[in-house]
């Protein structure tokens, strides 16, 4: 792989009981701070339950954070398919292509939390098979078909869109996978991208990234269709500060709200997290390779942890969480741009090296501005005693 992209997956991740008006503008502060660091991306998330993860439209929220920022892509992470009319799922994404002029990335999934489809009267199975037929729908109508079909929830007749995508020929597309091979299989059957959003979480999310990326390139290959490693995206939880014992302190202000919503709120067993009191959180995320809580070497390691174990791929995600205080959380992210992202985007050894050169050379160099300024001052003097002879 060439330049590795780095952004955000933004569930979000919020301590139930605060404020959530400021919570959400806080997101929206985070979106901005990311575009002005040089982030590539922000995925947004789509639930309605469970308390923690407040935003219910993504689509929503990127037309406002697209006029807060000017650079960074902006991705539906995930719209869950599922829940949603595909006509209306085409058109709204066509309609936000236009409005932030080729910024928008469109992410799908079968929605991770049972409390959301239940109350629409759908179960996890259903969600799953429902994301396999909405998929393809909405990619025929972004292709500008017509299509006519009927699933379990929806009646489409003759349906078509009325605006062609402002990205030519179409914006980015991709969808998600935790631990089962519903994503991997879709993604090689349509020739899209990939969102390994357990990818750490689990000692298995992380062993199956080799296991994902061949059922994307075994279905490539059975439905014709080519994927590119440059589409996969990986997603984990990471907070850095200047060292390990100031990180450590840091996530003392939110990572048990974390934990206790992955162990105890969220029926999601795919993301299953360990640890009893806060020393067993932090080791927890330390020593299982979930994550890290450390320095940016720290971090740069497990990027190259997960170079190495998934073959190679096209951008890291950063989990984004309130482990520590929004003042912390922004530094992280500044200290991860500053130091991480050039070693895997090809702007730190140019540098390092162009250092290294002047460094060998610099006694010469020395000797001859010493001898430039004792020129000077020779031909200075002799212009003196011109002057007065």
């Amino acid at each position: 792989m060439s330049k590795l992209r780095f952004g955000v997956f933004l569930a979000p991740f919020h301590t139930a009981g605060q404020n959530p008006t400021l919570a959400l503008h806080r997101d929206l502060d985070l979106v901005q701070h990311l575009d002005a660091l040089g982030y590539d991306e922000a995925w947004i998330g789509e639930h309605h339950s469970a308390g923690s993860e407040l935003i219910a439209s993504p689509e929503v929220f990127i037309a406002t954070a697209a006029e807060r920022t000017r650079h960074i892509r902006l991705g539906t992470g995930v719209i869950s398919l599922a829940y949603h009319n595909p006509l209306w799922v085409a058109d709204r994404m066509v309609l936000l292509d236009h409005l932030t002029r080729g910024r928008v990335m469109l992410g799908v999934g079968p929605g991770s939390l049972p409390t959301d489809s239940a109350m629409i009267g759908l179960n996890p199975t259903d969600t799953r098979e429902l994301l396999e037929d909405n998929l393809d729908i909405v990619l025929r109508l972004l292709r500008g078909e017509s299509v006519t079909a009927q699933t379990r929830t929806h009646n489409l007749v003759d349906a078509r869109l009325q605006l062609r995508p402002y990205s030519d020929p179409l914006f980015e597309v991709a969808v998600a996978a935790v631990a089962s091979p519903t994503g991997p299989r879709l993604a090689g059957r349509h020739g899209i991208g990939l969102l390994s959003i357990g990818a750490t979480l689990t000692a298995e999310g992380f062993d199956a990234l080799g296991y994902h990326w061949g059922i994307v390139t075994e279905r490539a290959e059975a439905f014709g269709t080519e994927v590119d490693r440059g589409a996969w995206r990986l997603v984990g939880p990471m907070h850095v500060a200047e060292t390990r014992e100031q990180a450590y302190r840091d996530v003392e202000y939110g990572i048990a709200d974390w934990f206790q919503y992955f162990q105890k709120v969220a029926a999601f067993p795919q993301m299953r997290v360990e640890g009893g009191d806060l020393k067993e959180m932090i080791a927890f995320i330390r020593d299982a390779g979930v994550g890290v809580i450390g320095t940016p070497e720290d971090a740069a390691d497990q990027v190259q942890r997960l170079v190495d174990q998934s073959g190679g791929f096209g951008a890291m995600l950063l989990m984004a969480h309130d482990w520590a205080n929004p003042a912390a959380t922004k530094r992280s992210y500044e200290l991860i741009a500053q130091h991480v992202l050039p070693a895997f985007q090809g702007q730190q050894q140019s540098t390092l090296d162009a250092k290294e050169r002047a460094s060998t050379t610099r006694e010469g160099h020395a000797q001859a501005q010493h001898d430039a300024v004792a020129h000077m001052t020779r031909k200075y003097e002799s212009e003196l005693r011109s002057d007065h002879g």
